[in-house]
């Protein structure tokens, strides 16, 4: 029974002293609760002010997104520590940023890649080497950019499948951004026969070209012959076209060698097939004809010598 007492003394002077420490940090609680509702107030505020002024000067609303987010977290994590210091838990202060710092640690190993992407996100943010609705190459991908994260670049490949590169890969690896100038070179090879007036060629080539649909005209044609072909000799006619999608440089191909086609038949040039050579055995200098014609007289001698036998 004593026992039983005595709990129970020690325990209503706990109670008593908790009581007591209450009603003393009444106004640190006030006040701590004060500032934990301004905290929320400021940091939404600051961080609508801060999206309006960010906009202006970034056109990347997924950095724009990161850096109010950022700063409005770090405003409440500010407060937060403010009012555990009022409220005299700065050993809790203290444990939370040692736990802060390991968990960090532990994620950081954890996590590399996704960390690696989101840096890699920031940067391309930052720096902008390609926007959405450019055509880009990329890791063997190439197609229309539909959207950009601070995690993935979203490519909509020109056969319409939607590929969804990582960041890292992308910021690590070459890419080739085709819609940067709005305009992109057409490299056309053709072949005419070894018989045909080569500067004639050219020009032919030059006019028929001058029309190709979507051609930027301030930039000259060039027709430039290249290399001696077996059946051929071959050159490669260059132009440059306005480029916004893929279908603008495949038509202006095609465009192209309609064109060329045609200019070709209107002036009696030869596009040759290629030409192979047969050998039969034929002895250096002797005609085909000659070896041909030999071998039908000896088969007639051949024929006339069996029937002479046969009578």
């Amino acid at each position: 029974m004593k026992d039983i007492n005595k709990a129970v003394e020690m325990l209503l002077s706990k109670l008593e002293a908790w009581g007591e420490e209450i009603v003393l940090m009444l106004p640190n609680l006030f006040v701590a609760l004060v500032l934990l509702i301004a905290t929320f107030y400021i940091a939404r505020f600051i961080q609508q002010t801060l999206d309006r002024v960010i906009n202006r000067f970034s056109h990347s609303a997924a950095l724009n997104n990161l850096i109010s987010t950022l700063l409005y977290l770090g405003m409440l994590l500010v407060g937060f520590f403010f009012v555990l210091s009022i409220l005299n838990l700065d050993r809790v202060v203290i444990s939370l940023l040692a736990g802060v710092g390991i968990i960090g640690l532990a994620l950081g190993f954890a996590f590399q890649d996704i960390a690696a992407n989101f840096i890699s996100g920031v940067i391309i943010a930052v720096q902008r080497p390609f926007s959405v609705g450019d055509m880009l190459e990329t890791n063997d991908y190439f197609g229309v950019i539909e959207r950009i994260t601070l995690r993935t670049v979203d490519v909509r490949q020109v056969t319409g499948e939607l590929v969804r590169v990582p960041n890292k890969m992308v910021f690590e690896n070459p890419t080739t951004n085709y819609s940067s100038h709005g305009i992109r070179r057409v490299d056309l090879e053709v072949g005419v026969s070894y018989a045909e007036d080569l500067e004639r060629v050219q020009q032919v080539v030059i006019q028929a070209l001058e029309e190709v649909k979507n051609r930027v005209k301030t930039r000259d044609i060039e027709v430039m012959y290249d290399s001696f072909g077996n059946s051929s000799i071959n050159l490669e006619a260059r132009f440059w076209v306005r480029y916004s999608r893929q279908v603008d440089y495949v038509g202006a191909k095609s465009d192209a060698i309609i064109r060329i086609k045609k200019a070709f038949d209107a002036n009696n040039i030869l596009i040759p097939f290629p030409i192979r050579t047969l050998d039969f055995g034929i002895k250096g200098g002797e005609k085909l004809s000659e070896e041909l014609q030999h071998i039908m007289d000896s088969c007639q001698n051949g024929q006339q010598q069996r029937k002479k036998s046969d009578q």
